[in-house]
This record gives structure tokens, C-alpha cells and sequence, in this order.
């Protein structure tokens, strides 16, 4: 009889893989992480701190989008910047929930050499939900789950089950398991180990929510081990966004495995290798934006104009309006028209050709290459 779920077989977390199928993979990862970390190394100071800044706020924003949740990009900026003492314009206060999900991030990614426990695993959940609820519903935090947990989706009484968990009982030995060899598993490279314990800990599945940001969390704690330094420059969390079709798709078909983990590792690494080809467009955008701000360094630019100016160097969506502007600074429309046109008046910004009742500005190409 076949087996339903890689965890009913006996010794199921003794995963085996075909090392030829992911040589290749591998090696191009492992060589690219030296680039990208040669090419960070040349930049300046502020710039590495900028990149750092860049990639873990992209990290949490886009591993909280992977479960339907959308949070502030620029909350979550500054209350990175503020933890991690990194001096940039225009700070904004950041809620509870977001100061949660930050402090997880960083206790794993600045932290990555310290033991990873129960009691700190209980500490990140319980920061994921500090209300101690899911949306609308009372979940149990900061401890492993008792009931029984499945994935479905569909609406109700149509309710489709992609994954049935191990069941409550055995989560505290299976996690017991995955924290020994978590800690004390020496021989295999960072960057497979990475690999491994995500779809290990998926498996489990033994909180009541937030396992796959806990993952993912995990993940970015392994990869900072592999790189021997909590300096972020890729997010894996915004190629497994991008790539989550087939993230879930992976993951559902390895979860019936006999315990070859080949096909989840070799997706897993073209995610990765997909990751760091993303970030060197991120590098030019950040070298781009320190030298903007180079030239502009003695220009008298108000607090309320640096919060855009970065924002369109960084992540900024749509077009930008007077209304927009107004909205993001949480100031009046005649505010933030002025604050636009004293900036078109600096050469700063331009009005775009583009008709319409609503004025659209960009940045004016400067040639900064």
C-alpha cells in the first residue's frame, strides 16, 4: 500500500536526493553568493547598509504577502532601520504586528550562530501574533499546536486538503528531532541544510499559523550561516512570492515522497539562484540612490520630500500624484503640491508629457551611471 505522507514512513527524516541531478544548481549558487558578497564588498559603508536594509525589508513584506497579508513596505523599513541603528530619512512609527514580524526576521538573519530552541521558536511565534489572533480568529501562541491541522482551500463545505500534518501528538518528538539536528548537523553545507529544514519544518507544520513565515524565517538563519554574516543582499522570500505556483506545487508532491527529496532541493536552488540574479538589479537601484544623494547633499530637502525621494529609488508603485503624495506623508493636498513644485524647481523632479486632470512627476534622470 502506498504510502500517504512522507511522515508515515518509518525514519522518513532520513532524506536521501540524486546528487548528480543538483551538482550543477549548486554549484552555480555557491559561486554566486561569493560574487554577490565580492560585489557588496566593494561598495561603501552606507551602501552595504542600504542593501542590507533593502533585501531584509523586502524579505518580510514579501514572506508575509506568500500568506495573503500585505504590510506597509515603508513601517517595516523603518522599524528595521531603527533596530539595526541605520541612519536614514525620514523614520515612521510601525505598528505592533509589524514590529513582530521584524523582530522574528532579524533574531534569525543578525543572531544565525546562536542554537535554535523551542523557547525561541515559541518567542518568534508569539511575535507573529501578538494579539494572540490569526485575523478574526483566537489561535494558540507561542507553544506547538494540539489540534489537528490541515492545509485546504475552496470555500466551505467544498473545501479542498492539500496536506493533512503530523498529527499534535507527535509534534513535540518530531520537533525535538529537528532541533538536535538542526544544531548539532555539521557535515552538510549551510546552503542544502536550508533546503532541508524548510520542507523538514513544513512537514511538521507545528504552530497553529504562520509555518511557512517561521520557514522561510528559518531558511534566511541558514543562509546567513552559509555566508558567515547577517548582511542581507537577496530576498528569498520574493522569489519563492514570485515562484509560489510552483513553491506549492513542489512541496505537494514531495510531501507523498518515500524520502527522495531530489525534486524539492533542485527547485529550492534555482529559487535561490533566481533570488540572487534579482538583487543585482536591486544593487544598481541602491548605488543609483547613494549617489543621488551624494550630489544632494547640501540641497535643503525637507523631511517629508526624503520619504519619497527614497521611495521612488526603492519600491515605489503607480504614478506619482499630489494626491499620492499627500496620502504617503500624511499631509494636505497644497502641502504636498508645494513640496513637488519646490523640487521641479530644484531639477529634482519633472512633470511628465502625459495629459489628464492629474499631474504625474518622475525623477529626473541626473546620468548618475
Amino acid at each position: 500500500m502506498m504510502t500517504k505522507y512522507i511522515y508515515e514512513n518509518k525514519n522518513w527524516t532520513n532524506f536521501t536526493w540524486q546528487d548528480k541531478a543538483i551538482n550543477v544548481v549548486f554549484g552555480e549558487v555557491r559561486l554566486m553568493q561569493g560574487k554577490i558578497i565580492g560585489h557588496m564588498n566593494g561598495l561603501g559603508f552606507s551602501d552595504k547598509e542600504e542593501a542590507t536594509l533593502t533585501a531584509l525589508t523586502l524579505d518580510i513584506v514579501k514572506s508575509s504577502e506568500i500568506e495573503g497579508e500585505l504590510l506597509n513596505y515603508y513601517q517595516v523599513r523603518s522599524s528595521i532601520a531603527r533596530r539595526l541603528g541605520i541612519n536614514t530619512g525620514g523614520l515612521i512609527s510601525s505598528s505592533r504586528h509589524i514590529e513582530g514580524v521584524v523582530e522574528m526576521t532579524l533574531d534569525a538573519t543578525q543572531r544565525y550562530n546562536l542554537p535554535l530552541t523551542e523557547s525561541r521558536l515559541f518567542g518568534w511565534h508569539a511575535a507573529l501574533f501578538p494579539t494572540g489572533y490569526s485575523g478574526p480568529y483566537a489561535i494558540e501562541v507561542g507553544r506547538y499546536r494540539t489540534g489537528a491541522k490541515r492545509v485546504v482551500s475552496g470555500a466551505m463545505g467544498k473545501e479542498k486538503v492539500h496536506y493533512e500534518a503530523v498529527q499534535p501528538e507527535s509534534v513535540k518528538t518530531e520537533m525535538d528531532k529537528f532541533l538536535d539536528w538542526f544544531n548539532n548537523e555539521q557535515s552538510l553545507d549551510s546552503v542544502l541544510k536550508a533546503a532541508i529544514a524548510h520542507f523538514w519544518f513544513i512537514i511538521i507544520h507545528p504552530f497553529d499559523d504562520g509555518n511557512g513565515r517561521i520557514a522561510r524565517a528559518i531558511t534566511d538563519m541558514l543562509l546567513a550561516s552559509a555566508e558567515g554574516s547577517g548582511e542581507r543582499y537577496y530576498s528569498m522570500s520574493s522569489q519563492i512570492l514570485t515562484e509560489r505556483k510552483r513553491y506549492y506545487e513542489i512541496l505537494q508532491k514531495v510531501q507523498h515522497s518515500s524520502g527522495d527529496i531530489t525534486e524539492w532541493l533542485d527547485w529550492f536552488l534555482h529559487c535561490l539562484k533566481n533570488a540572487m540574479l534579482a538583487t543585482e538589479k536591486t544593487t544598481q537601484k541602491i548605488v543609483r540612490k547613494a549617489q543621488f544623494w551624494k550630489l544632494h547633499a547640501h540641497t535643503p530637502i525637507n523631511e517629508r520630500q526624503r520619504i519619497i525621494l527614497n521611495s521612488l529609488f526603492d519600491n515605489f508603485e503607480g504614478k506619482l500624484q499630489t494626491s499620492k503624495w499627500a496620502k504617503i506623508t500624511k499631509t494636505s493636498n497644497d502641502t504636498a503640491l508645494r513640496d513637488i513644485k519646490d523640487l521641479v524647481e530644484k531639477g529634482i523632479l519633472k512633470q511628465t508629457n502625459e495629459g489628464g486632470r492629474n499631474a504625474n512627476y518622475e525623477l529626473v534622470d541626473l546620468n548618475l551611471e
